[in-house]
This record gives C-alpha cells, structure tokens and sequence, in this order.
C-alpha cells in the first residue's frame, strides 16, 4: 500500500459533508483532484457505513503500518491527542470532570 501523509487527504476531503459513505468519500476526493495514492487510500477503505468525521477517515485510511512510518513526528503527534476511546465516537467520549468541582459543587467559593 502506498503512503500518503494526512495532509493531502484533509486537503483532498477538506468540504465534504459527514457523515459520508466511502463512495461519497472517493468521489470527493477524485473532484477535489487528489492524487492517485489517496484515492487508492480511500477505496482500500473498510465499506462502514458511514463515516462521521475526519478522524474515523483517517483512521481508516492511516491505520496500516507503512503508512505511519510515512508520517512525520508532528503528524504522530497530532494523532495521538485525536484518540479516543476504541469504539467510541467523539461525542460519546467522556471528559474528566475537576475533582474540586465534584467534592465542593459547582459554585462553592466564587
């Protein structure tokens, strides 16, 4: 599988509407002119059902291992504060809450 580099795929997917099909998604790509190594990416892509953002995208698509090998540092980085949970999405991810906040309330000392 050939690498490509997550700029090239944010660029080529930059106005597509989520959620998408991965038929969606390669069609878009081939208007916005990407090059042949992110389409190949993109139709190598496991059929979901829809994807619901950029990440899961990507996720699909950067997964393999010789395409992180392609990525540099800054790109590893990135990817690591975008992780979630496995098998979560985004918005069902939980955030910590501030351990102050839960024992004295939320308006305790203002």
């Amino acid at each position: 599988m050939a690498t490509i580099d997550r700029k090239s795929l944010r660029a080529s997917l930059s106005s597509v509407d989520f959620p998408a099909s991965k038929e969606d998604l390669v069609t878009h790509a081939e208007n916005n002119g990407a090059d042949e190594e992110t389409r190949q990416a993109l139709r190598a892509m496991p059929r979901a059902s829809d994807y619901a953002n950029m990440t899961e995208v990507e996720r699909s698509v950067l997964s393999d291992t010789s395409a992180e090998e392609g990525q540099s540092e800054a790109d590893k980085a990135e990817q690591n504060t975008r992780r979630t949970a496995d098998g979560l999405a985004e918005h069902e991810t939980g955030t910590s809450s501030n351990p102050i906040v839960e024992e004295l309330g939320e308006n305790r000392g203002s």
